[in-house]
């Protein structure tokens, strides 16, 4: 069962949610778990499609209630994680399914589901993750710094992956990783 769960992380900006748009756009037979978030939205995204937007005292309660696959704190503020009843229904149905998630809830959801396959998406070069970050213009110059702190103990724990997939262009680094999901 668990051997369909697929999960994907990698440092910020390294273009997870693009290549998972790009994913859900070309392979229909892929479905994505929505992660909640006690972060603000973005420009554009839905609550619901893109994550659940809780508030922190919702997000902990449901930590509480043991209905989270995996959570985490990420870039020291905002918490971030798998709400599991989800994940579990696709998979007992057979459905391929994908997490878009932090190495820390990596970690975790192969500690709960040894079965899963866990995929790095690395950047091309660090200069190049540099450049997709300060274009995205999402994160103050404050934040940015910040996430690039982190960035760099995320891609040193590439090792802890079954697979390692650069994101050198969006359409081959999806393709990719769908034929591991499927291998």
């Amino acid at each position: 069962m668990t051997n369909k769960l697929t999960v994907i992380a990698g440092p910020t900006a390294v273009g997870k949610g693009t290549v998972v748009k790009y994913i859900l756009d070309h392979y229909p037979q892929v479905k994505l778990s929505i992660s909640a978030t006690t972060r603000s939205p973005r420009p554009g995204e839905v609550d619901g499609k893109d994550y659940f937007f809780l508030s922190m005292a919702e997000f902990n309660d449901l930590i509480a209630r043991g209905e989270m696959l995996e959570y985490a704190v990420v870039h020291g503020e905002n918490k971030y994680g798998t709400p599991k009843k989800r994940v579990l229904e696709a998979l007992a149905t057979g459905q391929l399914m994908l997490l878009e998630i932090d190495i820390q809830g990596a970690r975790l959801v192969k500690q709960a589901l040894p079965e899963a396959r866990l995929i790095f998406i690395a950047p091309p070069s660090w200069d190049e993750l540099v450049r997709r970050l300060e274009s995205r213009g999402t994160e103050s110059p404050e934040e940015q710094a910040r996430r690039l702190e982190t960035a760099k103990a995320e891609l040193a724990a590439q090792s802890e992956f079954d697979h390692v997939v650069i994101n050198d262009q969006v359409a081959r680094c999806a393709t990719e990783v769908v034929e591991l999901m499927q291998a």
